[in-house]
């Protein structure tokens, strides 16, 4: 039993955490699948498999309504719990667990808009390529319907971030500069590099300065304010490149205690910043480990 939920732990953490955007929700939720798993008599699953798939979603939808009300009392944005991937191996926190299946931040974004069972359908259906068939059975609908909200999911969300993929190596050389010229207090660096319509997000949960009460959207607001954060220089300042949620981003430790996790999302064509996320809540970056042998910055 063990070494049957040993072997499809990846895939059911990738799967909640897409629908939950909290790793220590998912892991409540994993330790939930584990007890109805563990409770059953193996010869009387056939498929063990879809089965925890199944256990896992309905057990993740279960914790939607508790997740929404902690969200609605939430102080400023709210930004999922960001997966930071070491420079040798997997997600920090993540043990001996490679998250290779968990979409880009930006994304994630975009389905806390969907509803929970939208949401389930899409990450299913879109992320990990299971027929609406499949799905059906998890959910305990028809195919007909989860076909429905498949189609609503993927409007709603080509609706807000059309699909294209820009060059990892692209978004690694912009988010280097946006980071040399945000903490270098370089406003025309910064106005160069934001689109007009730039919206940045900052996620300090009430409990660090860098969050806000609401996103601020606009060039000249945005850099300005950047500008300001960064006016008075912080002590024992490192910035790391990293990859967050498989995406390049920049960590940033205070006397080496994690700081903020930022990440840029770009237009099109790669030339400029229209998204900047930053993930600055203190219990978001429980799990965020510092790289040794880097220099600060």
């Amino acid at each position: 039993m063990t070494d049957v939920f040993g072997g499809h732990r990846e895939l059911l953490f990738s799967i909640v955490y897409n629908m939950l955007g909290s790793v220590s929700d998912t892991e409540d939720v994993l330790q939930d699948t584990w007890l109805a798993w563990s409770s059953r008599n193996p010869d009387e699953i056939g498929n063990p498999r879809a089965y925890l798939v199944r256990i896992a979603v309905n057990q993740a939808l279960a914790h939607q309504s508790a997740l929404r009300r902690r969200r609605e009392t939430y102080v400023g944005p709210w930004l999922p719990e960001p997966l930071v991937t070491a420079a040798d191996g997997p997600a920090d926190g993540a043990e001996d667990v490679v998250r290779g299946e968990s979409v880009s931040l930006a994304l994630l974004v975009v389905l806390e808009t969907l509803t929970p069972l939208e949401r389930a359908v899409f990450v299913l259906h879109e992320v990990f390529a299971f027929q609406h068939t499949e799905i059906a059975g998890m959910l305990g609908r028809s195919a007909a319907a989860v076909r429905q909200l498949a189609h609503r999911a993927r409007e709603h969300v080509q609706a807000r971030r059309p699909r294209y993929r820009v060059d990892a190596h692209v978004q690694q050389e912009v988010t280097e500069r946006f980071v040399a010229a945000a903490f270098g207090g370089d406003l025309d660096a910064l106005m160069e590099l934001l689109a007009p319509e730039v919206t940045l997000w900052a996620d300090g949960g009430g409990k660090s300065a860098v969050g806000g009460p609401r996103p601020v959207r606009g060039r000249d607001k945005v850099a300005r304010l950047l500008v300001a954060r960064t006016a008075q220089p912080m002590e024992g300042l490192d910035i790391q490149y990293r990859e967050t949620n498989g995406d390049p981003s920049a960590v940033v430790f205070v006397e080496n205690a994690p700081f903020a996790v930022m990440v840029v999302d770009l237009t099109s064509d790669g030339s400029q910043v229209r998204d900047i996320y930053t993930v600055a809540n203190p219990d978001k970056l429980s799990r965020v480990r510092k790289e040794p042998g880097a220099s600060p910055s």
